[in-house]
C-alpha cells in the first residue's frame, strides 16, 4: 500500500501502523509480546472487560510525574532570577477529587472557575488558600462561597467585579487577595475559540484600563491587590505570543509598582501538547527558562523588583496521560475522487462513542492519533474514525492510517484524551458519559463511575413506572 491522496499533508504514511509514538501516548504505554496495548500495566482488553467501553483511561503515575516536572522546571528557572514560582493546575482540563489530591501531593495549587470545580477541589483535600478562582461571570453566590472558604486569590475579570468582591469580603470581615485579568491583545496562533486575549472577546480588562482597575482595587480596604494576570489561549506552539504578552504585562506591572506593591505576576498557561506526529510541543523547562529570562530582563530594564510568578498549565499535565478505548462497530469504505482526478478510498470506522465523550474535533477541528489495541501486520489504509451520534460532524479522528484488517469488535485507542474530553462530555442522544479509570502498577481503579440508562432517567420527572 502507499500514501492515500485523500490524506492531509501532515499525515505521513506509517511504516508501522501499530507503533506508539512516545511523545503522544502515556509514559507507560507499551505492547505485550503478542501486540496488545498496555497502559499502567493493564491491558486494553482487561480494562474494557471490567469497565466497558467507551472508557477513559488515565496513567496515574504519568499525571503525577508531569505535575512534578512542571513544578521543578518553574521552581528552578525562577530561583535563578531570585524569585519564586507558583504552579496552578488548570482544573478545567480534567478534575476529579483524586486529581485534585494528586496536584496537592505534587505541591501544585489549583485554578477553578465555577462553584462546582471549587467544591470538587476542596473535597479532594486541597487547602483553599492554594486555590485561585477565575470566571468571566461569577455569581454573587460563587463569590461569597470563595470568600467564605478562604480561597487564596480571586481573579477579577471585569470592572464591576471589583465592587462585588469587595462587598463580599467586607461582609465576611476578611481582606481578599485579588488579581486583575488583563486582555493583552496578543493574537495567539491557535483556533479562534482557543484564543482568549484578542480584543473582541469576553475575557479580561483591556490593557489600557489596567491602571484604573488597579486603583479601584487599592481603594477598597477589603481587597489586597496581588498583581496582573494574563492568558492568551490554549494549544499554542509558537512561543512568540507568550513573550509578547509577558512584555506587555511587564510594562503595566512597572507602572503599578510606582504607586504601590505588586508582589506577583500570573502569566497563565496554554502551551500545547502533541496530539499527532505533526505537532511539536514545548518542553516545560524551555517555557520556564524563556519566561524567567523575559521577566528578569524586563525588571532590570525598569529597575523594579522581580515579582513572584504564577503559571496555570492544565492540558500539559493531564492530556498525554489519558487515552480513550472504544469498541469498533460498522466499517464503511467510501470511494471518492481525489485531487489528481482518480478514485481513492477512505474507510469510515465507527466506534461506540463519539462527540458525547470527545467534543473537541467538532468544536475546534482538533486532530488525534488512533491505534488498534492489537498489533497487526496488515497494510495501512486511510480511515476516519467516527462516532455513533446523529451528526455528520461526529468525528473522533478525522484522518488516520490504521491496519486494513480493522473489523467489527476490535478495540481502538485514541491518544492524548486526558484533557478536555471528560470535562466537555455530554449526554447527547441520551448516551451516558463513560467511566474514568486510573491505572498504575498493574492495578486499575474507578475515578468517576460511568452513567447508566437508569442515571439518565433518574432526573426525568415524566418517567412512567413500568408495570
Amino acid at each position: 500500500m502507499s500514501e492515500n491522496p485523500l490524506a492531509p499533508q501532515r499525515l505521513r504514511f506509517p511504516t508501522d501502523p501499530s507503533a506508539l509514538e512516545a511523545r503522544i501516548w502515556p509514559a507507560s504505554a507499551t505492547r505485550t509480546d503478542d501486540g496488545e496495548l498496555v497502559v499502567g500495566g493493564s491491558t486494553a482488553s482487561d480494562l474494557v472487560a471490567q469497565y466497558g467501553s467507551p472508557l477513559y483511561v488515565v496513567d496515574e503515575r504519568d499525571v503525577q510525574s508531569r505535575a512534578v516536572r512542571v513544578r521543578d522546571a518553574f521552581t528552578e528557572a525562577f530561583e535563578r532570577i531570585g524569585t519564586r514560582a507558583h504552579v496552578y493546575y488548570a482544573a478545567k482540563a480534567f478534575l476529579t477529587t483524586h486529581v485534585a489530591g494528586w496536584m496537592a501531593d505534587a505541591d501544585l495549587r489549583v485554578d477553578v472557575c465555577t462553584a462546582g470545580e471549587l467544591a470538587v477541589t476542596l473535597a479532594g483535600g486541597v487547602d483553599p488558600a492554594m486555590v485561585g478562582f477565575h470566571g468571566n461571570d461569577k455569581s454573587d453566590a460563587e463569590i461569597a462561597r470563595a470568600v467564605e472558604v478562604g480561597v487564596g486569590t480571586i481573579v477579577l475579570d471585569s470592572h464591576e467585579e471589583v465592587q462585588r468582591v469587595a462587598a463580599a469580603a467586607a461582609a465576611a470581615g476578611v481582606v481578599q487577595r485579588v488579581r486583575i485579568r488583563i486582555n493583552s491583545g496578543v493574537h495567539a496562533s491557535t483556533h479562534e475559540y482557543l484564543a482568549t486575549a484578542r480584543e473582541d472577546q469576553k475575557f479580561g480588562i483591556p490593557l489600557s484600563e489596567a491602571v484604573d482597575a488597579a486603583a479601584a482595587v487599592r481603594a477598597q480596604p477589603s481587597l489586597a491587590f496581588v498583581g496582573l494576570h494574563s492568558h492568551i489561549g490554549s494549544q499554542i506552539f509558537d512561543e512568540s505570543g507568550f513573550r509578547e504578552a509577558a512584555r506587555r504585562l511587564m510594562d503595566v506591572h512597572a507602572t503599578l509598582v510606582a504607586s504601590g506593591p505588586v508582589p506577583e505576576l500570573n502569566l497563565g498557561g496554554g502551551w500545547g501538547i502533541d496530539y499527532t506526529e505533526a505537532d511539536s510541543a514545548f518542553a516545560p523547562e524551555d517555557v520556564a527558562d524563556a519566561l524567567a529570562t523575559i521577566v528578569a530582563e524586563a525588571c532590570a530594564e525598569r529597575d523594579i523588583p522581580v515579582p513572584e510568578v504564577a503559571v496555570e498549565p492544565g492540558r500539559y499535565i493531564v492530556g498525554p496521560a489519558g487515552i480513550t478505548l472504544y469498541r469498533v462497530g460498522t466499517i464503511k469504505p467510501v470511494t471518492l475522487e481525489s485531487t489528481d482526478g482518480g478514485p481513492a478510498t477512505r474507510t469510515y470506522v465507527s466506534v461506540d462513542g463519539g462527540m458525547s465523550d470527545n467534543a473537541r474535533p467538532a468544536l475546534y477541528g482538533a486532530d488525534y492519533t488512533a491505534r488498534l489495541a492489537r498489533a497487526s501486520e496488515a497494510p495501512a489504509v486511510l480511515t476516519r474514525v467516527v462516532g455513533k451520534h446523529c451528526e455528520s460532524g461526529d468525528i473522533v479522528v478525522n484522518d488516520e492510517y490504521l491496519p486494513g484488517d480493522v473489523h467489527r469488535g476490535d478495540l481502538l485507542a485514541v491518544a492524548a484524551t486526558g484533557a478536555y474530553c471528560w470535562s466537555l462530555a455530554s449526554n447527547y442522544n441520551h448516551v451516558g458519559r463513560p467511566p474514568v479509570v486510573a491505572v498504575a502498577d498493574g492495578a486499575a481503579r474507578i475515578l468517576v463511575r460511568g452513567e447508566s440508562i437508569d442515571d439518565l432517567l433518574a432526573r426525568d420527572t415524566g418517567v412512567v413506572p413500568v408495570a
